[in-house]
């Protein structure tokens, strides 16, 4: 009873989500909002900022997977700053991934496969992947756990995973957390990622695994700003108060 229930709620967050993709007048496919591609170019700057200190990883691969990568513009901007990738972007639906076109163009590049599918069924083979990454996606993530089996299944021995810039909170704080993000944005379902729990959830499937906090201050509102400047000054508080994070996790 409680699978069924579990999975009733997944197909229905995967079913809003869909919806959003095709119908979002700044989202969806046939939309060429200037609104739409200036958001997301800021968030570039975000995400540029936050995938450097992985930069060693992304040069000596070949093969990469973006999760949950929406239009793939973060799938676009590595390529064009690591322009030997092969570059594979995936979200769950098509009406997601079939924008890329607007974002090789604005970037200049070329990904050669984008796929619909959920985070924890991959349709590509084991050991096939050197890196597989996700910004701000994998708290939207419906099943973490079937999630991370299945990127153990693809990546390749010495194979890496990062999640980038995701929202992290304690156990206790995690319900005021949670219904703070959801009252912001009800459209979509979000959660706020337990660290203590993926860590340990990737650490029984024999992913090494580690994190670092980054609450940076680009891209924030003024409130926000001065949250989180307090927490880049008061590191002890990173672990206490809800705050964004990177994950990494190596397949030996």
């Amino acid at each position: 009873m409680g699978n069924t229930s579990t999975t009733d709620i997944a197909r229905e967050r995967e079913r809003v989500e869909t919806e959003f993709w095709r119908d979002n007048e700044l989202e969806r496919p046939e939309s060429d909002s200037i609104e739409n591609i200036i958001n997301k170019i800021t968030d570039c700057e975000v995400f540029l900022e936050v995938s450097r200190e992985y930069a060693p990883f992304f040069k000596s691969a070949k093969t990469v997977l973006e999760l949950g990568g929406g239009q793939g513009w973060a799938c676009c901007a590595l390529k064009k700053v690591y322009p030997h990738l092969t570059m594979v972007l995936s979200d769950i639906t098509d009406f997601a991934v079939k924008s890329k076109g607007k974002w090789e163009r604005i970037f200049q590049v070329s990904l050669p496969a984008a796929i619909a599918c959920t985070s924890y069924r991959i349709p590509l083979k084991a050991r096939s992947t050197d890196i597989v990454f996700c910004y701000a996606a994998a708290h939207h993530f419906g099943d973490m756990e079937e999630t991370l089996k299945e990127i153990h299944r693809i990546l390749k021995n010495d194979g890496h995973c990062f999640f980038l810039h995701e929202p992290t909170v304690i156990r206790p704080l995690h319900p005021l957390a949670y219904a703070r993000v959801n009252k912001l944005r009800p459209v979509i379902h979000e959660d706020v990622i337990v660290y203590q729990k993926l860590l340990s959830s990737a650490r029984k499937l024999g992913f090494e695994a580690n994190m670092t906090f980054h609450p940076t201050i680009l891209k924030r509102g003024p409130v926000e700003t001065a949250y989180y400047l307090i927490l880049s000054r008061l590191k002890p508080l990173q672990r206490l108060l809800p705050c964004t994070a990177n994950f990494h996790f190596r397949k030996p």
